[in-house]
């Protein structure tokens, strides 16, 4: 109690009175009223004593099977029935999610090839290496720009760090007639390619000079603000092709010029492709798939028709957790690790879903054990070779070290048998030889040395199994014998880790978790695991085992879940109904809410438990968020509550407070919720000072958003009744109150 009177004073003191005043006042736990409290903060629950009702019912199945209800969707699926309609999540094959697939053809990028997008959106690794080994002009003129404008960049970044005239550093400020480099003035050594000739048909990028540095890049060419204005005023496809014949010096230059709002009008009206090569250009083309590979995971949670499958990809996700920035080559196999590895088996069998994880090259790469060799494999014999013959040499100090026990261990500790299985540290070194062997091919694609190591036997940045990295003989797991087999000693290990009834215990406990009680019922996970055993590790199967169990019915449970900062934020955009245009200042909202989309840097993912979200800033930041959603201060997402309420003449009233309920809680608020809602929905500054608190006040005025070129210009406020905005407050109250942060 003493923690959430600090945030109080705190509060009030840091400007934001009205909204911690309200949270303080929800989080005051009267006499007789549970709270769940870690970290000094507090989340009273309401004691539900009474068997549910036939639409508590519904409303328990729709806060866990999904990412939350949007308005209507009670009335949906009571009209078919609860049982039909958990049959049908089932089998998402049989559901219509052709909305979202249009959806992800706002992304292009994503559905490439990985091969492909890492040709057409080059990662710095791979401008770095062409920068330096030298490489031809792609024949296709927007990724010669994309490839020829990474490469300006990258130029003048070791401009900036290493050139100095005169004892002082300087800056590339124009171009001497006879097409040397020119800083401040000075003409300064030979001049090397010139980065716009690749634009048309010279060589893209030439080597460095013999003692090993790069020579002066291409000049920034000022731009004035007349000229920058010109091409923003530009027809799309006119202004597309002005900037696709733009000069890398003066893509440099247009890049310093083109700010905040002004970024946006160069997006409005380009075709997706077009839009994803722009951002490539004034950005950088790796953080167009990064970027991308946030918004896209975000967005399905969001608003794919297959809910269940939604909710299941997300935890099989955090389960098999992959890092984002590993390295530069990470963002571009998540695609494929969600399309391949994870969303077809979500709710399929186990072993299916563990085999395709090993043979990731996102999972491969995050634990390693692509660089992986046997100590006594034939790659080692070679790497032995060459460290004897250039002991002190580059070459030596990058080939592979011997066995990696990475992936060995994380796949029984976390993926399989779970801490407590059974299994040895010598179980962790034999798996590990057992996994010696699968390795992506060529993961630089073109470069490198460990990249040569490679057998070369598939196709770049895809996974290969490698004979020659392979440790021959037997080896031991788990007490069972397997006979030297190549590729299927890690197949065999995989099935018998899927097999184990540790492993049936250890998913079973985790689903429970996610989908029951932070402190599941014995007896309930036992019934689980006894159902995946009987099944062979069916996925629905367990999952159908829990639905028909008492205990996930169990008044007790109902409403008891604290939800993960990924849970708020997506299931208040659904109750909100609202329409995202631009998922980027939702991805950066997670950021704030600290669950950051895919940056969970450890192989463990984020917890399931309150204990793990609950505190006093985490709250006061859900607060601020909702406000923020509701108001329409979040860029590219767009609310109507009037529309939700189905009227545009809503007065803000008592009556339209408990139809708000009905709406976004999908039941009655606690009394003192309620009485909160209706003391604060009438200040004026309440969103605003929400938006200085989650944002920060530099950017309140303006609406959330930054980062790419894509980031929204903020949503004009509404015209119309003055109780629109107390509408809106109402709303953000609701979904910020104790009850909503709960499933």
């Amino acid at each position: 109690m003493r923690r959430v009177e600090r945030l109080c004073r705190v509060g009030r003191a840091g400007g934001q009175a009205a909204v911690v005043a309200v949270l303080c006042g929800l989080m005051v736990v009267p006499p007789g009223v549970g709270a769940q409290e870690m970290g000094g903060a507090r989340i009273p629950v309401e004691r539900h004593a009474k068997p549910l009702t036939e639409q508590e019912k519904v409303l328990q199945a729709l806060n866990r099977f999904t990412f939350g209800p949007r308005p209507g969707d009670v009335a949906a699926v009571e009209s078919v029935g609860l049982q039909r309609w958990f049959e049908m999540e089932l089998h998402p094959e049989r559901i219509d999610d052709s909305g979202f697939e249009v959806e992800m053809g706002q992304f292009p990028a994503m559905g490439l090839p990985q091969e492909e997008r890492k040709e057409r959106f080059p990662s710095g690794a791979a401008v770095r290496q062409m920068s330096k080994l030298g490489g031809s002009v792609p024949s296709d003129p927007v990724e010669r720009a994309i490839y020829a404008d990474s490469e300006a960049v990258y130029q003048e970044k070791i401009e900036n760090k290493n050139l100095v005239v005169g004892g002082a550093q300087g800056s590339v400020v124009g171009r001497a007639d006879d097409g040397k480099a020119v800083m401040n003035g000075t003409a300064v050594g030979p001049g090397r390619t010139h980065v716009s000739e690749a634009r048309h048909g010279a060589p893209l990028m030439s080597p460095v000079t013999g003692n090993g540095a790069a020579e002066a890049p291409a000049a920034v060419a000022a731009m004035s603000t007349t000229e920058v204005e010109g091409v923003l005023r530009l027809a799309p496809e006119e202004r597309f092709g002005r900037l696709v014949g733009m000069s890398p010096e003066g893509m440099l230059g247009f890049r310093e010029m083109v700010k905040g709002r002004d970024r946006m009008r160069l997006m409005a009206g380009l075709a997706p492709a077009q839009r994803e090569a722009v951002e490539a250009m004034v950005e950088s083309p790796e953080r167009v798939v990064a970027t991308e590979d946030m918004e896209t995971r975000l967005l399905r949670d969001i608003d794919s028709k297959r809910q269940l499958q939604a909710v299941m990809t997300e935890f099989w996700l955090n389960h098999f957790n992959v890092y984002l920035r590993k390295n530069e080559q990470e963002p571009y196999m998540l695609p494929v690790y969600v399309q391949d590895a994870i969303l077809p088996h979500a709710l399929g069998k186990f072993e299916d879903l563990l085999v395709a994880t090993a043979k990731s090259p996102a999972m491969l790469m995050y634990l390693d054990n692509w660089e992986s060799i046997g100590p006594n494999s034939l790659a080692a014999g070679r790497v032995t070779a060459i460290q004897k013959a250039r002991p002190d040499g580059k070459i030596a100090q990058k080939l592979p070290k011997g066995i990696n026990e990475n992936y060995g261990r994380e796949l029984m500790e976390l993926h399989a048998l779970g801490v407590g299985g059974g299994y040895t540290q010598q179980d962790v070194i034999e798996v590990a030889k057992c996994f010696t062997g699968w390795t992506i091919d060529r993961p630089y694609a073109g470069g490198g040395v460990r990249a040569k190591m490679g057998a070369d036997l598939g196709t770049p940045g895809e996974f290969v199994f490698d004979p020659k990295r392979h440790e021959p003989g037997s080896k031991v797991v788990l007490g069972h014998t397997i006979a030297e087999g190549g590729m299927n000693e890690g197949l065999e290990v995989l099935h018998i880790l899927a097999a184990s009834p540790a492993t049936a215990h250890f998913i079973s406990q985790e689903l429970a978790v996610r989908f029951v009680s932070d402190v599941p019922p014995a007896a309930l996970v036992n019934r689980m695991a006894a159902a995946y055993l009987k099944s062979g590790g069916d996925i629905g199967a367990v999952l159908t085992a829990m639905f028909k169990s008492k205990e996930f019915w169990a008044p007790g449970v109902y409403r008891a879940k604290v939800k993960t900062p990924l849970e708020f934020l997506v299931s208040a955009v659904r109750a909100s109904d609202a329409t995202v245009t631009n998922p980027l200042p939702l991805v950066q909202a997670m950021d704030r809410l600290g669950m950051p989309v895919w940056g969970m840097q450890t192989p463990n993912g984020y917890g399931w438990t309150a204990e793990d979200w609950v505190s006093s800033n985490g709250l006061l930041s859900r607060m601020n968020f909702a406000l923020v959603l509701s108001g329409n201060k979040v860029n590219g997402t767009v609310t109507d509550w009037a529309g939700v309420l189905g009227s545009q003449n809503v007065e803000a009233s008592a009556a339209t407070e408990r139809e708000l309920e009905g709406k976004v809680l999908g039941q009655s608020a606690s009394e003192r919720t309620r009485a909160a809602v209706m003391a604060e929905f009438m200040n004026p500054t309440a969103q605003a000072q929400a938006a200085v608190g989650f944002v920060g006040s530099q950017a309140a005025g303006q609406g959330m958003g930054g980062g790419l070129v894509r980031a929204a210009v903020v949503q004009p406020a509404r015209t119309g009744k003055q109780n629109e905005v107390p509408l809106d407050t109402m709303a953000g109250l609701l979904m910020g109150s104790p009850e909503f942060q709960r499933r």
